[in-house]
């Protein structure tokens, strides 16, 4: 039993990175499918949430549980905190940091959504057009 916590939490893991992945570069892609357009901007606002006012996502909880559960250790903080800030910053997260990372993805969403209107902006209507000639 305890390899199925193990892996469910290993599960929480990857959904945690998908989320991350998608705020972070899902503008660049709200073009493709009527669900990122309507998805992304939400997860978006409750990612910068999350990173301004020091919240917990709450799949860190779950994975922490499910960690328990398997006998394995658990961690305190954050997901970005545990898995991704060692990288990013060795000495730790302050409030500083996070109001940086909280900007860097409004910058980066910003600058994808900026690319995505002015490419949809630069259609003419000629392109979006039957051009067989047909009346």
């Amino acid at each position: 039993m305890q390899t199925i916590y193990a892996l469910a939490a290993d599960l929480v893991v990857l959904t945690h990175l998908a989320f991350i992945g998608f705020v972070v570069c899902g503008g660049f892609l709200r073009g493709r499918s009527v669900w990122i357009r309507r998805l992304h901007p939400p997860a978006t606002l409750w990612a910068i949430a999350l990173s301004l006012f020091g919240w917990t996502c709450p799949l860190t909880p779950l994975e922490n549980a499910l960690l328990a559960r398997a006998g394995a250790s658990t961690y305190e903080g954050g997901f970005i905190a545990h898995y991704l800030l060692p990288m990013l910053y060795p000495e730790g997260l302050d409030r500083f940091a996070q109001g940086l990372l909280a900007g860097l993805v409004i910058g980066v969403n910003l600058f994808a959504y900026a690319v995505g209107s002015f490419h949809s902006r630069r259609r003419s209507p000629e392109t979006d057009s039957d051009t067989s000639g047909k009346p």
